[in-house]
């Protein structure tokens, strides 16, 4: 018995080593600084961001689009919808937590709900971003709390045109041309860094084209876009924010697979002889 007594408390003592060995003390709350000058917290959100599946954003001189991929939690359940709806003349794409981008949805509805009953008219894109930025950012000051981990895409057209803006869950926002957000995000962006000088010029289908083509480089090998697995919200110059999905944009998925069938269809040039003399 004072074996095993001895073994028990050696065994404690080891568990307790391991543990503080990799754990990092700075990481407790939000508000704490590293000696580095970080908030691992913060930094965590923003990792979990990182996470959720892909969004792309991109504007023209007329509108402005949200494609999204969503991701199905298994073979048995459905799709879960990354893009909702805020008001007729702006919507907002996801990624990271679902559960937290349905509070700030709901907070976003009712600033414009409130908005539209005092002042009659609909609220401007921009203010109501800074708004949501100022939440998020309140989030990071008490240690009672934590940041959302949840990253927006945020497309409106309000009397100054189209926008598109990002926001963190460091209480960031940015404006942008076009961006992408959550996993494997990257690809998607050094489409849009290519293409982005076409957008403001193009057509909405052309836009919807450009979106999709970039939305395709975030997928793993085994996947497709389809009409389940996508859904893509527009707004514009006399037109409210909707979402296109299923049978509505199954034409513009055909016609992305016909032109990834077309480009692997064609015929690699012959080799030239090799020199001999």
């Amino acid at each position: 018995a004072e074996y095993m007594g001895k073994v028990s408390v050696f065994f404690t003592f080891f568990c307790f080593a391991i543990l503080t060995m990799f754990r990092n003390q700075y990481d407790t709350d939000c508000i704490t600084w590293s000696p580095q000058g970080r908030l691992f917290q913060v930094e965590y959100a923003m990792e979990a961001v990182k996470q959720g599946s892909a969004a792309v954003g991109l504007r023209s001189k007329t509108h402005a689009i949200l494609c999204t991929l969503k991701r199905s939690s298994s073979e048995l359940a459905d799709f879960q919808s990354k893009v909702f709806k805020v008001d007729d003349h702006m919507g907002t794409a996801i990624a990271g937590l679902t559960a937290d981008a349905r509070v700030l949805s709901k907070y976003m509805r009712t600033e414009c709900l409130n908005h539209r009953f005092v002042y009659e008219s609909p609220l401007q894109v921009g203010r109501l971003v800074a708004q949501i930025g100022d939440k998020s950012q309140a989030k990071t000051q008490r240690s009672s709390k934590r940041p959302y981990g949840v990253g927006l895409l945020i497309a409106g057209y309000d009397r100054t045109g189209p926008h598109l803006y990002e926001t963190c869950p460091s209480g960031n926002y940015f404006e942008y041309k076009a961006q992408a957000i959550g996993a494997r995000a990257q690809s998607a962006k050094t489409y849009l860094e290519r293409h982005f000088a076409e957008f403001d010029d193009c057509s909405l289908d052309e836009l919807i084209k450009h979106g999709l083509r970039a939305l395709q480089g975030t997928t793993q090998t085994d996947t497709e876009l389809t009409v389940k697995n996508v859904a893509v919200g527009v707004v514009g110059l006399n037109e409210n924010f909707h979402i296109v999905e299923g049978d509505s944009i199954k034409p513009h998925i055909e016609a992305l697979q016909g032109e990834t069938a077309e480009t692997r269809d064609v015929p690699a040039a012959e080799a030239a002889p090799m020199d001999t003399s």
